[in-house]
């Protein structure tokens, strides 16, 4: 008889279902949270440091999309990182994806909170993570098609925003121009803030085990949703810095909504406050999904406490590893603080694509990975000193708890 911890996952998903989740995953992060703290770092070169970091992205997408083509697991780079390099650097980048990950999944909580009702912003945080925790224990496929919702209607209010700008009189194509140069450090201070938004791809990894034919799916869902994402981050960008110019964007607390009303059109605020909270509550239902199952995996190799890789036999779903995850995130954002969560999570991910970069360096085809190695490790060491030093030392204990166990 199969033991719970060792029932596999259903097979459910579609590459539909993958983009999906990953564009979830994407959307919201970077277009409602991270654009403002990226044109204080760049001013008006925050279209230089959004290329930056598109190619960093692109090649850690192209990376994980050959690796998980190999290993169509539960776990992402966890896996890959194990297989090529070691235990030990499989295990750094699930601790890396798992830590950075639920600060990230902090940061959209606060968010929902802070656009849905300021005034009891964390209340409202710890409401929906208890939610979204619910429906992820209940089964990823009624999780694929509430993404599908969220996503439609995120995609809506984005092109209704866009349309606004582009047909406002304050659009000023001269706000594009590269005025003061922010320096090499803004620049890629910028990129690295900004990539934040740009790992939701992660996610169509780390569902490796519960996609169906996945090494012909998951590649293929890994660079669809980057692309349609790196299309949507750059024409909202582009837009929004036309109409607010960087100074505005770089104090704006909610850039969308008040690009919307400089533009003329007050009445749209509503709908972009909607439009963020529905895009942030997507991008935290497929964290969730994300983060249960890279501790799923690890679980099963007993790096994390081996009864979290038990599966729901009903519902097909790691429930503990989901409970146990929900639980973490609802403590953070009932107490942390939403910029300094995304630094921190912008580090440890960025550590965790480093290793992607380095198992995908054992495949045939070097370049790609040697520049999405450096581009991870330039990035990384580019967030403000506070992200820098306390990843560091985060990540540097789930190495040492590593090493104490085998002693």
């Amino acid at each position: 008889m199969t033991t719970p911890e060792h029932v596999p996952l259903k097979r459910t998903l579609g590459t539909v279902d993958a983009v999906t989740i990953g564009l979830g995953s994407m959307l919201g992060a970077g277009i409602f949270v991270a654009l403002a703290p990226a044109a204080a770092a760049a001013g008006s070169w925050l279209l230089a440091g959004l290329a930056v970091a598109a190619v960093v992205a692109y090649c850690n997408a192209t990376s994980s999309a050959r690796l998980a083509a190999l290993y169509p697991q539960s776990g992402g780079t966890y896996v890959y990182g194990r297989e090529r390099l070691g235990e030990f650097w499989g295990h750094t980048a699930g601790w890396s994806f798992v830590v950075g990950k639920t600060a990230s999944c902090a940061a959209m909580a606060l968010t929902v909170g802070y656009y849905a009702w300021p005034e009891y912003a964390r209340a409202i945080a710890v409401l929906v993570v208890v939610a979204l925790t619910v429906l992820n224990v209940v089964g990823v496929q009624k999780s694929a098609a509430l993404t599908r919702v969220i996503v439609a209607v995120v995609l809506v209010v984005l092109a209704t925003v866009v349309v606004a700008l582009v047909s406002s009189e304050a659009i000023d194509s001269s706000r594009l121009s590269f005025g003061d140069m922010a320096g090499i450090g803004g620049i890629l201070q910028a990129a690295g803030l900004l990539f934040f938004a740009f790992a939701g791809y992660a996610r169509i990894a780390t569902l490796g085990e519960e996609v169906r034919d996945p090494a012909r799916t998951i590649p293929r869902a890994i660079l669809i949703a980057l692309g349609v994402t790196l299309l949507v981050y750059a024409v909202v960008a582009t837009t929004v810095l036309a109409v607010l110019g960087s100074a505005a964007l770089s104090s704006a607390t909610a850039p969308l909504a008040e690009a919307v009303v400089a533009a003329g059109h007050p009445g749209l605020a509503p709908v972009v406050r909607v439009g963020a909270v529905v895009a942030a509550v997507g991008s935290l239902l497929a964290l969730i999904l994300g983060v249960s199952r890279t501790t799923l995996a690890m679980a099963r190799d007993r790096h994390l406490p081996h009864g979290l890789a038990v599966v729901h036999q009903r519902f097909g779903s790691p429930h503990r590893a989901e409970v146990v995850v929900g639980i973490v995130v609802a403590v953070l954002a009932a107490t942390v603080d939403l910029r300094g969560a995304i630094g921190f999570s912008s580090f440890a991910v960025l550590a965790y694509y480093a290793i992607a970069n380095a198992a995908a360096f054992t495949l045939r085809g070097k370049v790609i990975p040697v520049a999405g190695l450096v581009g991870c490790v330039v990035l990384a060491f580019s967030l403000p000193v506070w992200s820098v030093l306390v990843g560091a030392v985060v990540i540097a204990t789930g190495a040492a708890v590593y090493w104490l166990r085998r002693l």
